[in-house]
C-alpha cells in the first residue's frame, strides 16, 4: 500500500510539473521569445537560448506544407552571435539553407544575378511560413540603373505597401536623380510608408561618384541602414572607405558591408571595418538541367555549408 501511495504521489508530482510547464512556463517563454523577435538586436539573445527552443519543442526552423521540415542546428550554450549575419536569398529553398547555416536575417529578392529585383508576394509569404527569421524585401522593379520614371516610382511604392502588408520585416530599396543625388521625395514617402520597420538603402549608393554625400541625407530622412561595398566592386576593396563611414556615421546609421563576403574574409572584414553585421549570398552557381533553349542557363543557390562556415568564423 505504501508503494502504491508513493507511485500515486510521483504520478501526481509529474502531472503537476507537466501542468506548470504547459500552462505557465511554456506560454511565458513563448511570450518572451515572441517579444524578443520584434527587434533585431534581441536576435543575438535568442540564439543563446536555442536549447530553450528545443526543451519547449520549438526547435523547428521550417514549417511549410510543401517542404520537408528541417531542424535548426542547436548552437553550443557558449556560442556568441555578436555579429549579425544577413543572407541574400531568392527562393524558399535558399531561405531554409540560410536558416540551417545560422543566418540571423534574410534579404529576399528575385534575380540575384541581376543585382536583385522585387520578389512576389507569394514568395515572401512562403518564406515567412518556412523560416522563423526576419525577412527584409527588395523593392527594385527592373535591372540596370537606379533612376526611375514616375510610373516606376508609383509601382515601387505599391510593391512596398503590399510586401509590408504581407509580412515583410523591412524594405530594401533605393532611387537616384539624374545627377546622382538621392531622390528625396520618393525616399521620404517610402520612410513614411514603412514607419516602425527597417528601411535600407541598397548598393545604389556604390554607383554614384561621391557615395559619402548621400549618407547625411539618408540619415536626415530616417534611414535605418545602408548596404555598401564602399563604392568599390567588392567589400574587401572598399573596406577602408567603409571603416571611415563607420567612424563618422556609425552612431546615426547602421553600416552593412556586402558584396564578396566569404567565410574566409568575414572576420578580417569585421576587424578592418569595426562593424557588427555582414551581408552575403554565400551561394554556389548551379547549372540548369533543362534542354533546348534553357540548357545554357544557370542560377545561384544558397549553400548552407558556406553560411555555416561564415557563422562559425564569426562566432570563434
Amino acid at each position: 500500500m505504501g508503494a502504491t501511495c508513493n507511485k500515486e504521489s510521483r504520478t501526481a508530482h509529474f502531472g503537476a510539473r507537466e501542468c506548470v510547464i504547459t500552462f505557465f512556463l511554456k506560454p511565458a517563454c513563448l511570450a518572451w521569445l515572441g517579444a524578443a523577435r520584434r527587434t533585431l538586436r534581441d536576435y543575438a539573445r535568442i540564439r543563446r537560448f536555442r536549447w530553450l527552443y528545443c526543451l519547449l519543442g520549438l526547435g523547428r526552423c521550417c514549417d511549410s506544407s510543401s517542404i520537408s521540415p528541417h531542424i535548426y542546428p542547436l548552437l553550443p550554450l557558449n556560442a556568441r552571435a555578436e555579429v549579425l549575419l544577413e543572407v541574400c536569398i531568392a527562393s524558399v529553398e535558399d531561405a531554409i539553407a540560410a536558416c540551417r547555416g545560422g543566418a540571423d536575417r534574410l534579404e529576399l529578392n528575385l534575380g540575384i544575378e541581376l543585382g536583385g529585383l522585387t520578389p512576389s508576394i507569394g514568395l515572401l509569404e512562403e518564406v515567412k511560413r518556412a523560416v522563423d527569421l526576419p525577412v527584409v524585401a527588395m523593392v527594385r522593379p527592373k535591372p540596370g540603373g537606379f533612376v526611375y520614371s514616375p510610373a516606376e516610382l508609383r509601382l515601387m511604392m505599391r510593391d512596398a505597401e503590399m510586401l509590408l502588408a504581407a509580412g515583410a520585416d523591412g524594405i530594401v530599396s533605393g532611387a537616384l536623380q539624374e545627377d546622382g543625388t538621392l531622390d528625396r521625395e520618393f525616399w521620404l514617402s517610402l520612410r513614411q510608408l514603412s514607419i516602425g520597420r527597417p528601411l535600407v538603402f541598397h548598393r545604389a549608393l556604390d554607383t554614384v561618384t561621391d557615395p559619402k554625400s548621400l549618407l547625411q541625407p539618408l540619415i536626415d530622412l530616417g534611414t535605418t541602414r545602408v548596404l555598401t561595398s564602399g563604392g568599390c566592386d567588392t567589400v574587401w576593396e572598399g573596406r577602408d572607405q567603409i571603416a571611415l563611414w563607420q567612424q563618422l556615421f556609425g552612431n546615426q546609421l547602421e553600416i552593412l558591408p556586402g558584396a564578396g563576403v566569404t567565410p574566409d574574409n568575414a572576420v578580417p572584414l569585421i576587424r578592418a571595418i569595426g562593424c557588427n553585421q555582414l551581408h552575403g549570398s554565400f551561394s554556389r552557381l548551379q547549372r540548369s538541367n533543362s534542354s533546348g533553349w534553357l540548357r545554357e542557363q544557370s542560377f545561384r543557390q544558397t549553400c548552407p555549408q558556406l553560411v555555416s562556415a561564415a557563422r562559425a568564423a564569426l562566432n570563434s
